[in-house]
């Protein structure tokens, strides 16, 4: 009996090793940006995604891991010849990510390896179209038909080419002598001109300069002779002025008596010194009949003035 009660629990024992085993291996977590590619009996049964999923034990196992997240590949360095002829070394970087595990695992052997071998040669077939100098202004344009060239090859295989970036294109070193003679004479063509434009505008400076020092002189000698014609119209406007109120005042003092008498002391005077001018100058005097001279010319002055006023 005890040893039919030990046989039992062995066994028991034994079921619940199986159960636990078989549990174990029929629940599966896949990761995130993961996807396991399950066969049964050697066929393909199905792509288990991330989170919890069950399989059959012993009859159903992984066949493959893939990763769904994007992956970079290197890119070795690889000879190429350019629509002129000029060889070239060429490297890059290649960034793709698997979208179908199922054509990942059974339309390819290697993935990694045939992609990264396409792309070598995509990117000698896109090099052979350009010439040496658009290698290098267009190699945007340059990564993106090699992209899509990788992308149209690589559809059955269930990746996708996210970009690809050349990272060295190393001509020739007779080639790269040349290129720079060629960027030297450049930079010395830019600067002679640079220059060429540096003098003409300073040219240009100086000239507008004087330019505006004339207008400026111009402008100052006209503004003086504006104000000396502005002094001198003033000056005769106060000559005249002060001769227009010396002569009337005199005409106010000669009106009165003092002013007639200072006017006839006047006359005479100027009529003595005549005489006196004209003595000096002749050697004849012809002298008045008056018995004084000094009253006669008075007295012919002031019948002068006499009549004057009437006749005014």
């Amino acid at each position: 009996m005890d040893q039919i009660l030990g046989y039992l629990l062995n066994v028991q024992v034994l079921v619940l090793v199986l159960v636990v085993v078989a549990l174990k291996n029929s629940i599966k977590f896949v990761p995130q940006n993961q996807a396991y590619v399950i066969e049964r009996f050697g066929k393909y049964q199905s792509t288990k995604e991330a989170g919890l999923n069950f399989i059959f034990p012993f009859i159903d196992r992984i066949s493959a891991d893939r990763s769904l997240k994007e992956q970079a590949v290197d890119v070795p360095e690889q000879s190429a010849i350019t629509k002129d002829n000029i060889s070239l070394h060429v490297d890059g970087v290649l960034y793709f990510r698997v979208l179908d595990p199922y054509k990942a695992t059974y339309g390819v052997d290697n993935y990694v390896f045939a992609v990264t071998q396409l792309a070598q040669t995509t990117m000698r077939s896109e090099l052979g179209k350009m010439e040496l100098d658009k290698t290098f202004e267009e190699r945007d344009l340059l990564n993106t038909s090699i992209v899509a060239a990788i992308n149209e090859a690589a559809g059955p295989w269930g990746i996708q080419v996210l970009r690809y970036e050349i990272k060295d294109i190393i001509p020739p070193h007779s080639v790269m002598e040349a290129m720079e003679a060629q960027m030297k004479a450049e930079r010395v063509k830019r600067a002679q001109i640079l220059e060429s434009e540096g003098d003409r505008q300073a040219a240009i400076n100086r000239a507008e300069g004087e330019k505006a020092s004339v207008v400026l002189a111009a402008q100052a000698d006209k503004e003086e002779q504006v104000l000396r014609a502005e002094g001198e119209a003033k000056a005769i406007v106060a000559v005249a002025s002060a001769q227009a109120e010396a002569l009337r005042q005199v005409g106010e003092a000669a009106a009165t008596e003092d002013g007639q008498k200072a006017i006839q002391l006047d006359l005479a005077s100027k009529a003595i010194e005549a005489k006196r001018a004209i003595a000096k100058e002749s050697s004849v005097v012809l002298l008045p009949d008056g018995s004084t001279e000094a009253s006669s010319v008075v007295a012919q002055a002031m019948t002068i003035i006499q009549q004057m006023s009437k006749g005014s």
